[in-house]
């Protein structure tokens, strides 16, 4: 069993919800090394697809997204990316804030795969993906959820920990996946980052 808790012959993918993940492990203070997470998820178990999902926000004045260059290297380093561009809109406080979630295409593509696939790891604490990690359980997949509790308030809730047939804890294997030699982030609070303008 690896630091995922998966069999070496296990078919499993990956699916990330992009803003969940960056918001997590920024409030937590580290970066995702997302090469080593994709060997070191190969090289233990028969992986067979990484998604990376994200909304992006394109600036009209400049036609650039904050998230491009990530959501770039991702595409040509071995992720499936998942991406929907983010409707602007103005909020009643007059601030300028994105409307965008690629939710429904990950568990679209969960259900799609699931009878493909021994497991899942699925990085996100968002809630609203219990009922569809209950459908693929109810299909014989392991589901692995990967969030963390030890932020205030928990990234991930009691009920989707509790239907993840294992739940790992970021902090756990910041070692494994933080990127190595970054600088040491300050513990950032959520209003802070673009990905924190999107309203789902």
């Amino acid at each position: 069993m690896n630091w995922l808790g998966l069999d070496e012959d296990d078919k499993c993918a990956i699916f990330i919800d992009g803003a969940n993940l960056y918001k997590t492990a920024r409030t937590l203070g580290f970066d995702i090394d997302y090469k080593t997470l994709l060997s070191k998820t190969r090289s233990e178990s028969r992986l067979i697809r990484a998604y990376y999902y994200t909304a992006m926000q394109e600036d009209r004045d400049q036609d650039y997204s904050p998230l491009r260059p990530l959501v770039d290297w991702l595409d040509y380093n071995g992720y499936t990316m998942v991406t929907k561009l983010a409707r602007e809109f103005t909020d009643s406080q007059g601030k300028k804030r994105f409307k965008g979630s690629t939710d429904i295409e990950l568990a679209v593509d969960l259900m799609t795969l699931s009878d493909t696939l021994d497991a899942a790891v699925i990085f996100t604490g968002n809630g609203d993906f219990r009922y569809a990690i209950e459908a693929v359980q109810a299909r014989g997949v392991k589901v692995i959820l990967v969030s963390t509790v030890k932020t205030s308030p928990p990234m991930a809730g009691d009920d989707i920990r509790r239907q993840a047939d294992h739940f790992i804890d970021l902090v756990d294997i910041q070692n494994v996946i933080g990127r190595k030699g970054a600088p040491p982030r300050k513990e950032a609070s959520y209003d802070d980052d673009f990905e924190d303008e999107f309203a789902d």
